[in-house]
């Protein structure tokens, strides 16, 4: 099992911060572009709720395009939310997110626990393209989120 720990400053206020990310239809944005994210569920509401099912298609590695359906599992509002992966890339796919009021802005802390399917080959995978390409996610979401909350 593999862990990513991405931890963000966001200079805004929680309530603000909690309303976008609470939002489904803004993952798209904070996406790279090429993974080719497209959200395919019908009538998603604007605020994310437990037992919400999401599905999407994307293309994670190689331009290979696949169904990811994610359950969002459990909601604090304010405070957090987890969603996991039912169907998708990984063999496992457990993903928190944190926010925590701080300094005149939100704490967000990401965690995300991944295993990649196929076993021995999967493991190789892992080490050579898969952990890079979440850290990557990661590094790019930090990116466009400090542009939308200039």
């Amino acid at each position: 099992m593999n862990t990513l720990i991405s931890k963000h400053f966001v200079k805004a206020s929680l309530p603000e911060v909690w309303t976008f990310f609470s939002n489904p239809a803004n993952l798209r944005l904070i996406t790279p572009p090429a993974m080719n994210f497209r959200i395919t569920s019908p009538e998603l509401p604007e605020k994310i709720y437990p037992g919400m099912i999401i599905i999407y298609k994307v293309s994670p590695v190689f331009h290979l395009r696949m169904t990811w359906v994610t359950e969002i599992t459990q909601v604090r509002e304010f405070e957090y939310f987890i969603d996991n992966q039912k169907h998708g890339p990984y063999q496992y796919w457990h993903h928190q997110h944190h926010f925590k009021p701080k300094n005149n802005g939100v704490e967000m802390t990401d965690i995300v626990h991944y295993k990649a399917p196929l076993g021995p080959i999967g493991k190789l995978a892992e080490i050579m393209l898969v952990d890079q390409k979440v850290k990557s996610i990661f590094t790019y979401r930090s990116q466009v989120i400090d542009d939308i909350f200039k």
